[in-house]
């Protein structure tokens, strides 16, 4: 789908800034969650119309990171679907990951083993004989930063520690190959434009050999429809046995709107929201970082903004402003302005 046309498919109130806090969904996932909300309301339907969403959604999310939808589970949160691995490892382990990073990604191993944090900067170089795993960010929240992926990952296998990466700033902009880390889960809700609720992990084979289903549930039986009651334990093959009971009304958001990102290209929506980070950024006399996710220290940013009808957050002290599919050139150019006034 071209860029143009697509775009065609928002019409926000101006000056939304914010997408590292939460998209916007495009009409297309908008209506369709409206009428599955219609028919709930009324009883017109059967849940499995809902539920038929939710294999959409798994197959287009495999389809954005390239990844087999056999290697895909469904669940709610980052933190849950870490869960299964982060109970499992053994007693002691060294775990390592951004002093900087997001706790959704901090505290499922804090609980469970030896964490060690160090800057993002010195990660890759932090690895060494006694790390069992490695955690990060693609993208870091609080700034926007792009980890260096590729310096981790040849780290980590060069002392065959597992490698796991929270994509959830990422996913939907950044241009990502999920195999090439064991475990990569994203929150749906923020550059996929999905209703909060629906979250998607690529557990690769090698990871799946350390992890446990502690939440096994009757959807990821090998026969969901028949693993209503009783024994035996008979769960799916593959990611699926990791599966949590899907949000349906999430994933009836999150299908058509993660497919949109597929037919545009990611790409096409890098290339956009880069650039008009980039303007942000050079009209303001900064360099472009190369994110979609840019912060400014300016004396009463965020209050500037905010009079502007500019909406913005602000993390780790700092104005922290988000470009995506439907913000414009005068979006950026009204916040500029707020801040050089």
């Amino acid at each position: 789908m071209d860029l143009a046309q697509a775009r065609t498919l928002w019409n926000p109130d101006p000056g939304w800034l914010n997408t590292a806090s939460y998209g916007l969904p495009p009409r297309t996932a908008f209506e369709d969650l409206q009428h599955v909300l219609a028919d709930w309301q009324s009883g017109r339907s059967d849940w499995k119309p809902w539920d038929a969403a939710t294999g959409r959604a798994r197959t287009a999310f495999a389809t954005l990171v390239g990844a087999d939808p056999g290697d895909i589970a469904i669940g709610a949160t980052v933190s849950q679907m870490l869960s299964p691995l982060a109970t499992t490892l053994p007693p002691g382990a060294h775990v390592l990951a951004p002093t900087e990073e997001f706790t959704s990604n901090l505290f499922p191993w804090a609980v469970s083993a030896d964490l060690r944090t160090v800057p993002m900067a010195h990660l890759a170089e932090a690895v060494d004989d006694r790390t069992h795993l490695v955690a990060f960010s693609l993208v870091q929240s609080a700034d926007g930063r792009l980890a260096p992926a590729e310096d981790i990952i040849t780290a980590a296998r060069a002392h065959d520690a597992l490698v796991v990466t929270d994509a959830s700033q990422a996913c939907g902009w950044l241009p990502v190959e999920a195999t090439r880390f064991d475990v990569l889960v994203c929150a749906a809700y923020k550059w996929l434009m999905a209703p909060r609720g629906a979250t998607y992990a690529y557990l690769s084979p090698r990871a799946r050999r350390h992890m446990r289903p502690v939440a096994a549930n009757w959807y990821a039986g090998a026969d969901p429809g028949g693993s209503y009651y009783g024994p035996p334990l008979r769960l799916a093959d593959g990611a699926h046995a990791y599966d949590l009971s899907p949000a349906w009304f999430s994933q009836v958001g999150a299908a058509p709107a993660i497919d949109l990102l597929n037919r545009i290209g990611v790409p096409a929506v890098h290339a956009h929201n880069t650039a008009l980070a980039g303007r942000f950024l050079t009209a303001l006399g900064r360099p472009a970082t190369g994110s979609a996710i840019v912060t400014v220290d300016v004396p009463d940013a965020h209050e500037r903004l905010e009079a502007a009808g500019i909406r913005a957050a602000v993390r780790a002290g700092k104005v922290r402003a988000s470009f995506h599919l439907y913000t414009t050139d005068d979006d950026v150019d009204r916040a500029v302005e707020a801040l050089t006034r």
